[in-house]
């Protein structure tokens, strides 16, 4: 696959531990309360205003939050007695419910954010069993506002009767969704169905998860010959050598994790082991290998509870449930816009493989192009056609060099200035803290963030095809008196005898992915935590800054501002420019079609009742241009869908993407016009400064003056030609997203 597409789908198993979202029906297991803690604790703020590291424990961090998680609860009952008291007289929703429930939960906040840094940052610090024990707690204490009748019915009361500014009235919508998502309007017989209906949920997901672990853990295939894997790169074959110190002689175990499938098909030139990888992959828990592990069943199990579910808590069906809590509003509004981007991208698709194949045969592939194929010959014709070499491009990014370019370029870009602090408290030497000032003639700091950049085999934590993660330690809050505080913790390779972390391309994307979403919790101007930063973000919403960010890469400019030769510091070529630029567009119909497929199948599977196999028989012919294999059971793997978090919502990466797209055009027009500030400063003023206090519809309409449009994302990939002479607006029947 093209570098632009390369560790895009992170496993979601891990990172749903580090997200503050909703979760339905779960029985929260309490951990035994540590020792009354010292006066003075580690996990708050010290003298300097940044919790001191090097002094915390696993058993202050679980004390901590067993004494904070207490305290929530407490704080919880004491805001329903009084609005109980004197009768449910007149009451002052804001003083007396949302400022009291603010300040409760700060401290539990913080202390969650330092669990959840050293979680991924030294995990001998922070075990994983550790960590689940604390994120349970934090997590259960926090639900308990969400459950209380009383802040419900006062809350709904008021907005009823009480016109609020917009960010209260976010703030108080968003109460009255999350406590609806938890049922708190299901009274009687249908209470207790929900719970049972939600435990079972649960179970089906934990077997479903369960057996594709054990079906990834029992295959492996041991190569020998070597001349299968010449043209792998060096890291690639040390990931798969059994023996390391037998990196290049082998010989090599492959195996069924996502990462090594994907670079197995990438990187292999022989078909049938191509083949033989491929099946594998998508026949794993089905019908057709180990009964033992087949997830059909737990697949239409969890489908049928989801359905439940939704009816019980007022919904149609899972997938409007869904829509509840995403930017697109409607699965008719979103059936829309993906219907425009199949109309470009289907035809380019053909195209593609057309070309693809012909490629092949003109180097001696004797066959007819297949699914399994294309990664390797895609891989194939952007090299030699293209000139795009990913390993030899390293040595033009140093991370030095990368990490000044960026902070240089956010400077410039949302007028601000990131400062370096040292003799700061942190969890191992490799760590940095930066301070954020506003403008030039800032004196205090409005922010600050850690960054952890480098690999460190033994303490961090590590998914393969997932380098990097950013952690929001506190969020803003002005009624906590607290600043944003963030932790950017990353994968790298490490600096090795006196040479620099050299970054690959895919490196550089997640670096500047993950800075973008630090931005949005460092500068948000949200007073209110439950608002601030990433918080309250619609789902399809959320990865919008990070995708502005990595569309810069594509900017010759900006290339060349972060990149120059780490030994000779020679500029980047401006033919390793182009090659760059082409890459984002190589095969762009072929990817782009692939996620409408999987959006599709996601939706559908959430809003029909029809077999899951009559669903993938009538949707795949819609997005690929090669036979659907008999045995081809991909969805009884698709945990991201049915073990994640993510049913019904697969394709809010696409929108993010979409509309990112969109945003990064209003910057490439107004460079043209010499007006790059004036783009920065209102990107900054929208979507960094709004957060979750205002609908992304509307943060959008704010920076845009229209609705979103499938266009610019259809012209970055390379794939948009007039079909019409008018467009329809994302989301809207109207072509005013046009331009």
């Amino acid at each position: 696959m093209a570098v632009s597409f390369c560790g895009k789908r992170i496993l979601l198993t891990r990172s749903n531990l580090l997200a503050n979202q909703k979760r339905h029906g779960y029985i929260v297991l309490v951990p035994e309360i540590g020792e009354d803690l010292p006066e003075r604790n580690p996990l708050a703020k010290s003298e300097n205003g940044l919790p001191e590291f090097n002094s915390v424990t696993i058993e202050k961090c679980v004390g901590a939050i067993g004494q904070q998680a207490i305290a929530v609860e407490k704080g919880v009952k004491a805001i329903e007695g009084k609005i109980t008291a004197d009768g449910g007289g007149p009451l002052d929703v804001i003083k007396d419910v949302i400022l009291p429930l603010e300040t409760v939960g700060a401290s539990l906040e913080t202390t969650w954010g330092v669990a959840k840094t050293l979680y991924l940052g030294n995990s001998s610090k922070m075990p994983t069993k550790s960590y689940l024990t604390i994120h349970e707690r934090a997590r259960g204490a926090r639900r308990c506002k969400f459950n209380s009748l009383p802040i419900y019915g006062a809350l709904k009361e008021a907005n009823k009767n009480q016109k609020f500014p917009q960010e209260e009235s976010r703030l108080i919508s968003k109460y009255l969704l999350e406590s609806k998502l938890n049922g708190i309007k299901v009274e009687g017989s249908a209470k207790q169905e929900l719970k049972e209906v939600l435990e079972k949920l649960t179970q089906e997901r934990s077997k479903f998860h369960g057996k594709c672990e054990v079906a990834v853990k029992k295959f492996s295939h041991v190569i020998k010959d070597p001349a299968l894997m010449q043209e792998f790169p060096p890291t690639l074959l040390q990931a798969l050598a059994v023996d390391q110190s037998q990196v290049i002689k082998g010989p090599w175990k492959v195996t069924l994790q996502p990462y090594v499938v994907q670079k197995f098909l990438e990187y292999c030139p022989d078909r049938t082991h191509r083949w033989n990888l491929w099946q594998a992959d998508t026949r794993k828990c089905s019908n057709h290998t180990d009964k033992s592990l087949e997830n059909s069943t737990h697949l239409e199990q969890i489908r049928g509870l989801r359905k439940r579910q939704a009816k019980l808590l007022g919904y149609e069906n899972y997938a409007d449930m869904s829509m509840e809590t995403k930017m697109v509003g409607s699965v008719d509004a979103l059936r829309g816009t993906m219907a425009e981007l199949l109309q470009y991208a289907r035809p380019a698709l053909e195209s593609e493989m057309a070309s693809l194949e012909e490629f092949a045969v003109d180097h001696g592939f004797k066959a007819k192009l297949d699914l399994y194929d294309v990664p390797y010959w895609k891989r194939r014709q952007l090299i030699e056609c293209h000139d795009f070499d990913k390993e030899a491009l390293r040595e033009y990014f140093p991370m030095p060099k990368v990490l000044s370019g960026l902070f240089k370029l956010a400077e410039s870009m949302f007028d601000i200035r990131i400062v370096e602090r040292t003799g700061v408290d942190t969890w191992h030497e490799d760590v940095k803290f930066f301070d954020i000032f506003n403008g030039s003639k800032g004196t205090e700091p409005i922010a600050g963030f850690y960054t952890d950049l480098y690999s460190r085999e033994e303490e961090k934590i590590s998914v393969a095809g997932n380098s990097g993660w950013m952690v929001g330690i506190v969020n803003k809050s002005t009624v906590a008196g607290d600043n944003p505080l963030a932790a950017l913790i990353c994968n790298f390779p490490a600096p090795l005898y006196g040479k620099p972390s050299l970054l690959s391309l895919d490196d550089v994307n997640i670096l500047f992915h993950k800075f973008g979403h630090a931005l949005q919790h460092l500068l948000t101007e949200m007073p209110y935590s439950e608002l601030a930063g990433l918080s309250n973000v619609e789902w399809d919403a959320v990865e919008i800054s990070g995708h502005v960010l990595t569309h810069l890469l594509y900017d010759p400019d900006v290339l060349r501002s972060i990149s120059s030769h780490y030994g000779t510091e020679q500029p980047l070529p401006d033919e390793c420019i182009a090659a760059i630029q082409k890459n984002q567009k190589h095969l762009a119909g072929y990817s782009l079609c692939r996620e409408l497929y999987f959006s599709h199948l996601d939706l559908d599977l959430h809003l029909t009742s029809d077999y899951w196999w009559d669903i993938v028989k009538n949707l795949y012919p819609q997005f690929h241009t090669f036979p659907l294999d008999k045995k081809d059971a991909h969805p009884c793997s698709m945990t991201t869908i049915f073990s994640g978090d993510w049913g019904a919502a697969y394709f809010s990466r696409l929108w993010s993407r979409m509309v990112a797209a969109d945003v990064y055009s209003a910057f490439v027009e107004a460079k043209s016009k010499g007006q790059q500030s004036d783009a920065g400063r209102r990107f900054r003023e929208t979507f960094l400064a709004l957060g979750g206090g205002c609908h992304p519809s509307e943060v959008f309409r704010q920076f845009r003056g229209r609705d979103p449009s499938p266009k610019a994302l259809l012209q970055n990939l390379g794939i948009y030609k007039p079909i019409h002479s008018t467009t329809t607006t994302a989301g809207s029947p109207s072509p005013s997203g046009s331009e």
